[in-house]
């Protein structure tokens, strides 16, 4: 399998970048420029409102709304020195201290954004601060060693904790082995771990000298992000369109992956680098609500405010003569492109999966094995709960940031998000209602009738007669406007 990634930013104001399995879209990142991103961002504090009803904080951070601290993301400060933010201590096991023991208004406090900011929701917070590198993860708040629960082999977690205890490093800070880790040098181990400890350094060093609110440590972009996090051995090409972002990555790959630097290559076609791999057009079928299978089925995806709905239609899939047979088939093949899409488009929050129902409970396990396997490959977390009596999966999965339709595209000012709106034959006899409903009340002679231009035609030529009925019964002359300005489905009616 050939694995590449793609990335694209010759755009001023948009950088992609996209990952391909055997030319096949696997994995696919967009981050607008002038859009101000939180997440994975340390900063320098200060509580404005404790509030025990929710046992939370809401904290000034310098957003541009406060973010949300519950109590459980707050770990309490060392008593012999509350001044020092970097200093932590242990919350004693089983312990829960109420938000108003923790904090105070005006108090400053270190954090760092775990979620960004949802519509009206501030960014959410915590004081357990992590700083990510290529090979393993520095939390300078909890003293303790650990390897990615994705590494399942037991001999391997054992070797990675034996060599990192091996390291030199502050007693207090703790570090948890990624999964691009397994399988590297332990120079490579320790030049990473040495990098996060000077970086940390520089982090003590800013919260000393910093007013809050104030930033102390930025995340990086997303293109150093995503090849910090997804350019391993197991990737072929890096592709990069532009020459200065090539240079970039040539730098950051010198210092941390040097092995890997002859697989960087700057792309000069004529034709623009997603339309030269097809990634464009497959990102245009991720906006549409039906995706066809290779197997003839379908997947049909909703996505609502509460909670995302994913059904598994067999369509023309009739593979196996038993109808049990069939519906295990078509669920085991469906599943890794309900994950890829569950990926792509970055759907968060409560998932149902309408699965094809299936009497026996061995298919019913081997779907949900399936399942888990193929979740594996996301970053996000998931959980999952066993396939219902009624065929359904119930998922929760990570929500960073909001999916890529709610990224891309604006609510409709027609249907404002509905996906209907009504016929022109309702929108007539609506607007006849309107009419003779504000004509009982309305003791002026002249009713003026604003609506859309279609609705305006559609009644003066189609019920021109009711018309005339209802200005001779109540007396009133009734006149109908168009304004292109009008929404298809608002009635604007005032009397004169």
């Amino acid at each position: 399998m050939t694995r590449q990634i793609l990335v694209n930013d010759l755009e001023p104001g948009e950088v992609r970048v996209a990952v391909l399995n055997d030319g096949v879209l696997d994995d696919l990142s967009i981050e607008r420029k002038n859009h101000r991103k939180y997440l994975g961002n340390i900063y320098k504090g200060r509580i404005m409102n404790p509030e025990p009803s929710i046992q939370a904080a809401f904290v000034d951070f310098g957003g541009d709304r406060n973010g949300f601290l519950h109590a459980s993301d707050v770990m309490p400060l060392y008593e012999d020195d509350p001044e020092d933010l970097t200093a932590f201590q242990k919350r004693p096991a089983g312990k829960h201290i109420p938000i108003q023991e923790l904090l105070r208004q005006g108090q400053d406090v270190l954090v760092q954004v775990t979620k960004d900011g949802i519509g009206k929701k501030g960014a959410t917070l915590t004081t357990y601060l992590s700083i990510p590198g290529k090979y393993m993860v520095l939390m300078p708040s909890l003293a303790r060693v650990g390897v990615s629960k994705k590494v399942r082999d037991v001999e391997v977690r054992r070797r990675l904790k034996a060599t990192i205890r091996e390291f030199e490093r502050p007693p207090e800070m703790g570090v948890i082995v990624r999964t691009a880790g397994a399988g590297r040098s332990k120079e490579e181990l320790k030049r990473d771990l040495d990098y996060l400890i000077r970086l940390w350094e520089q982090i003590e060093n800013r919260v000393k000298s910093s007013r809050s609110p104030a930033t102390i440590y930025r995340e990086s972009d997303l293109v150093i992000r995503t090849i910090r996090d997804t350019f391993t051995p197991d990737v072929d090409e890096l592709i990069v369109d532009s020459e200065e972002v090539y240079e970039r990555i040539d730098d950051f790959l010198a210092d941390l992956m040097p092995d890997l630097r002859d697989r960087l290559m700057l792309f000069d076609g004529e034709r623009p680098l997603f339309h030269a791999w097809r990634v464009e057009e497959q990102i245009e079928r991720l906006f549409s609500h039906r995706v066809p299978l290779a197997n003839g089925g379908s997947l049909i995806i909703e996505q609502t405010e509460a909670l995302v709905s994913i059904d598994v239609n067999s369509g023309r899939y009739k593979k196996e003569d038993d109808l049990e047979d069939t519906a295990l088939a078509m669920n085991l093949e469906a599943i890794p492109e309900v994950c890829r899409q569950l990926r792509l488009r970055d759907l968060g929050g409560l998932i149902v999966i309408d699965m094809i129902d299936m009497r026996e409970a061995q298919n019913r396990r081997d779907v949900e094995r399936r399942l888990l396997r193929e979740l594996r490959k996301d970053r996000a977390r998931v959980r999952v709960a066993p396939i219902s009596e009624f065929g359904l999966v119930e998922l929760t999965r990570q929500r960073l940031r909001p999916s890529l339709k709610q990224a891309t595209y604006t609510q409709c000012p027609v249907c404002r998000g509905s996906g209907y709106v009504k016929s022109m034959e309702s929108m007539v006899l609506k607007t006849l209602r309107e009419i003779r409903a504000f004509a009982r009340l309305e003791k002026s002679t002249r009713i003026e009738v604003t609506v859309a231009p279609e609705v305006a035609g559609s009644v003066l030529n189609r019920e021109r007669s009711a018309l005339v009925e209802l200005e001779q019964h109540f007396d009133k002359q009734i006149e109908i406007r168009s304004d292109p300005h009008v929404r298809f489905e608002d009635i604007r009616i005032q009397g004169r």
